[in-house]
């Protein structure tokens, strides 16, 4: 009898399910509703270890009914947490979703499908690689391209570079690094990049068992795109020390200063020297569908691209893609086993270009923003983003309280305080952000540009005006005052 009590707990089918499913959704619907009418702020204020201990005293060994454990997490936790959505949240690419896309997070997790095999995710399947195939046809890659659905940049990166690494050693020698491990000369294998590449590439080396002694650094330009006259230097004084270069990574949108190396010269240069050439794009591939996408000229060039579709394309985290443009080359990662993609199966196994086995039906998501939302809609908020971040940059430049430290490439700027009563600037503008985030006040970026402390705004929401930036600005002109 008591197995019966525990129907209460589970989504399940029959209307008895569909009734419980329905009240639940609506308390939940009706709770984080009445927060987001009264936020006021992109954080409560409350202090940190206040927070930290309210949130230690929950007694998770007890148990209430989950309409009470419901609002108690809406009046603790949402209600202490980061809103995204609030116009002064801007520091990080972290956007505020779509409606979209959290309506398809309901689904995803009603039906909670596994990505790996045709016979746990039927319809998924096909929804991933129809998103998948719409995306290498967006970038141009080929008819010859595939891509998997990852969680994110840091995921698409790795994937892209693990794919590199054992081309290389099948190219050179015919070793598979699958089955054997790590040749002999694997402590030669490098890899290119611009010294402002994001830090994954060094992760990807380390993880991949080359070491972070295999990334080479080429300089950077002071708008952050890397110094292309300097690649070919690079890799000749690298072959000069019997190292093998293998691959080479573009950036379209460093995490700073948004910007995009020159994606056709690096094409020539992997061309030229037999690279791999692997894009990431997390941040500025979302140009792709807008007016500015000739700025990601040469991507489609690339033998993998990583996007991230919970930055400029507005999906709940996680959600990303690795795209090819030769699908033979997930031949690396493929492994049959007899419990779940068997050899003789005829129906599509995605685990069979994944490093992941149980995934997300993150797809989903972009799959239904493109039919509600769709891809002109999002590339002219990206024109619209990048417009503004220009004003927003020439108000800044005008305000004697402010330095602006680089003129915007995407829709970051970066800048500092400079009107003080003698206090450090570094300082100042490290606290400023400190003070401004538990606060209350603003979510501020923070980073180092040329030896100095920056602060920086990440310009993702499309909904703000020039008003929200004239108060924020006013705000921190005011914060500054009383902190320096």
């Amino acid at each position: 009898m008591q197995s019966n009590n525990w129907k209460q707990h589970f989504i399940h089918t029959g209307s008895e399910g569909a009734d419980t499913f329905s009240e639940v959704m609506k308390h939940t619907v009706s709770q984080i509703t009445a927060m987001f009418a009264q936020v006021q702020a992109p954080y409560s204020g409350l202090e940190p270890t206040q927070l930290e201990q309210s949130i230690s005293n929950v007694d998770l060994d007890s148990t209430s009914s989950l309409t009470d454990v419901i609002s108690n997490t809406v009046n603790l936790i949402a209600k202490n947490s980061i809103i995204v959505q609030h116009p002064n949240c801007i520091a990080h690419l972290h956007t505020p979703p779509l409606l979209s896309s959290v309506t398809a997070e309901l689904i995803i997790g009603a039906l909670n499908q596994s990505m790996d095999s045709w016979d746990q995710a039927s319809a998924a399947t096909y929804v991933e690689q129809h998103v998948v195939n719409w995306m290498c046809k967006k970038f141009g890659l080929g008819v010859h391209s595939d891509g998997i659905i990852t969680s994110g940049g840091t995921q698409s990166n790795q994937m892209g570079l693990l794919l590199a690494r054992d081309w290389i050693a099948d190219k050179i020698s015919g070793h598979s690094i699958q089955k054997l491990g790590l040749p002999e000369y694997a402590s030669k294998l490098r890899i290119v990049c611009s010294e402002n590449a994001h830090f994954t590439v060094h992760k990807s080396a380390s993880w991949m068992g080359l070491g972070e002694k295999a990334v080479l650094s080429v300089p950077a330009h002071e708008n952050g795109t890397m110094d292309v006259t300097q690649i070919t230097r690079v890799i000749e004084e690298s072959k000069a020390r019997g190292e093998i270069p293998f691959a080479i990574v573009g950036t379209a949108g460093t995490t700073d200063h948004g910007a995009i190396d020159d994606l056709n010269v690096v094409a020539d240069i992997a061309k030229q020297y037999e690279l791999w050439m692997h894009v990431d794009s997390a941040y500025g591939g979302a140009l792709i569908l807008s007016s500015h996408k000739d700025r990601l000229s040469g991507i489609e060039r690339a033998r993998s691209v990583s996007v991230d579709f919970h930055k400029l394309f507005y999906q709940t985290i996680s959600c990303g893609a690795l795209l090819v443009n030769d699908k033979a080359n997930f031949k690396y990662l493929l492994h049959h086993a007899d419990y779940l993609n068997r050899e003789h199966d005829t129906l599509p196994n995605l685990v069979d270009k994944s490093i992941a086995t149980t995934k997300r039906f993150d797809a989903l998501k972009v799959y239904m923003t493109m039919q509600s939302v769709g891809a002109d809609e999002l590339g002219r908020m990206y024109d619209h983003l990048i417009e503004q971040t220009q004003q927003v940059a020439q108000c800044i430049n005008e305000n004697e309280t402010f330095e602006l430290l680089a003129q915007p490439c995407l829709s970051t700027v970066l800048f500092r305080v400079v009107k003080s009563s003698g206090y450090d600037l570094d300082i100042l503008n490290q606290k400023l952000r400190m003070e401004a985030l538990t606060r209350g006040v603003a979510v501020l970026g923070e980073t180092v540009i040329a030896g100095k402390t920056a602060l920086k705004f990440t310009i993702l929401n499309p909904c703000l005006t020039m008003s929200d930036f004239d108060t924020l600005l006013s705000q921190l002109e005011s914060l500054a005052t009383e902190l320096g």
